[in-house]
């Protein structure tokens, strides 16, 4: 258990893996090699750090809580770590292109995500998706839900989409609640993101891919048509209509119903520079 001196800090999200068997499971599952190079997003106390640092050939620690970035820098100087490089820094504002030498390869990523900033880091590690080989990441179970989903079902969403577009989600394993201190109130799941695994075809603007996917979920009990209508100004309902029918989509379908390639479809025929010229 964390000293009684420490109390974790609700608002950075903190809830520290107590539980040396699923730190192993982890780092077992997350299959790095000797020679990687892995960034921790949020190192806290250490329990994916030590270990961590003893398999891998570098790890870059970034950690926002000045008191555990100065704890941790104690425990890997007493226990003679030398290859963990340690930055007491926020995550979602820090350059990941600063981690580390150029021509040193694409890095590996693993963390236990404070729920309240995953989304935040899913954009970030997507904006940053060159530098990136894969990611092994602790998410609550609702939102490892999400980045899994099929079409048709209540969790599959934008998020989904948007990531998948990008890498290649598996899921890996759940983790209960009773592993961390202080207790969550929701399960956890580790999900492997696999940067180097895009989804096959690509062959639109990711930005009218964004807006399409944004804004058919954005009115989500709505028929795509509807929830469409009026999200991005030059689309008029006679294009909807249009593109509708060139991807063989019915109108009256709900967002939720559509496959990526439909989306990619509809993201292709509604691209901005076919919109009609004033």
């Amino acid at each position: 258990m964390p000293r009684v001196d420490f109390r974790p800090k609700k608002g950075l999200g903190q809830h520290f893996l107590l539980d040396s068997k699923i730190t192993k499971k982890i780092l077992a599952r997350s299959r790095f090699g000797v020679s990687d190079l892995v960034l921790e997003i949020g190192s806290g106390r250490g329990a994916l750090t030590l270990p961590l640092a003893r398999s891998v050939g570098h790890v870059v620690a970034v950690e926002k809580d000045r008191y555990l970035a100065e704890s941790l820098e104690q425990k890997l100087s007493g226990a003679g770590i030398s290859n963990v490089t340690l930055i007491n820094d926020d995550i979602l504002s820090f350059d990941l292109s600063k981690i580390f030498p150029a021509g040193s390869g694409k890095i590996q990523v693993i963390g236990n995500l404070p729920y309240n900033i995953s989304s935040p880091i899913l954009h970030k590690l997507t904006e940053n998706r060159s530098l990136i080989a894969r990611a092994v990441l602790m998410f609550q179970l609702e939102v490892a839900a999400r980045l899994t989903a099929s079409a048709g079902g209540k969790a599959y969403g934008a998020i989904t989409l948007l990531v998948r577009y990008h890498a290649n989600p598996t899921p890996l394993f759940e983790v209960s609640k009773e592993a961390f201190y202080p207790r969550p109130k929701v399960d956890s799941m580790v999900i492997e993101l696999n940067f180097e695994q895009p989804y096959p075809c690509q062959d639109v603007n990711l930005e009218d891919f964004k807006r399409v996917v944004r804004g058919a979920f954005v009115h989500r009990r709505k028929t795509l048509l509807n929830s469409l209508k009026g999200s991005f100004p030059p689309w008029t309902i006679e294009m909807l209509v249009k593109a509708m029918k060139e991807c063989d989509i019915d109108p009256k379908r709900r967002a939720e119903t559509l496959t990526m390639d439909e989306f990619l479809c509809l993201a292709s025929a509604l691209r901005i520079d076919k919109r009609p010229s004033n």
